[in-house]
């Protein structure tokens, strides 16, 4: 009897730690601290040469970097071309990203120009455009893409996302400081036994305050012992 119970005792505990242990997991499963998604994204550009439209599925990457987040927003696939080549170093991409939730405004991304010649007629391939991101608020920011700048041999061409495109990236992140703000550290009206002091001149004149409070004590003290000798 002995050997059964402490059998099932080893079941049960056994069974509990299983639970515990898949409890956890679904603790952590529950609050990803990020999350990334390739979204289609189509553009409509305004171009030298007219408007043009092309769909590309955008994918924004956030690493922590110090008290930031390094953002790099990628494209897979072309979006725009031109009618001559375009010679090595002669395009020069940046972007905007949305920011959303906890969040808002926008944040500026930008890369080098392209390595290689771009042919005539060809989709031009952007290159991964990066920036810092720094929280101001504390909670769930989306990032998502927005205007792209191309310019090209003296010319600028702009694609705005026209399919309201959904967020590719969700960051929890924490404001530096917490996200806290107050006022209580730079002073106030205080209570009332407490006496602003900030350098020398106020010790000053709190001395000088001191010592006439005393000199007064005195005087008052002499007129007592006057009019006690007087009687």
């Amino acid at each position: 009897m002995r050997n059964e119970g402490t059998v099932s005792k080893q079941k049960r505990t056994a069974a509990l730690a299983t639970a515990a242990a898949l409890a956890g997991s679904a603790v952590l499963m529950a609050a990803p601290a990020a999350s990334a998604e390739v979204v289609d994204v189509n553009y409509a550009c305004k171009t030298p040469i007219g408007d043009k439209s092309a769909v590309s599925p955008i994918d924004i990457k956030g690493v922590k970097s110090g008290s930031g987040y390094k953002v790099t927003m990628s494209w897979q696939k072309g979006v725009s071309s031109s009618p001559v080549e375009l010679g090595k170093g002669a395009m020069n991409p940046s972007a905007t990203i949305k920011l959303g939730g906890a969040d808002s405004g926008t944040l500026a991304v930008t890369g080098p120009a392209n390595q290689e010649a771009i042919p005539a007629n060809t989709p031009i391939k952007i290159n991964d455009l990066t920036g810092t991101y720094t929280p101001k608020k504390t909670g769930k920011v989306t990032f998502t893409a927005g205007v792209l700048t191309i310019k090209a041999l003296g010319t600028t061409t702009t694609c705005t996302p026209t399919n309201s495109p959904g967020p590719s990236l969700t960051l929890d992140v924490t404001a530096a400081g917490g996200g806290g703000g107050g006022s209580g550290a730079q002073g106030g009206s205080g209570s009332g036994s407490e006496l602003p002091q900030t350098g020398p001149e106020d010790s000053a004149i709190a001395l000088g305050t001191l010592g006439g409070t005393v000199l007064l004590a005195g005087a008052a003290g002499a007129l007592w012992l006057t009019r006690r000798n007087q009687v």
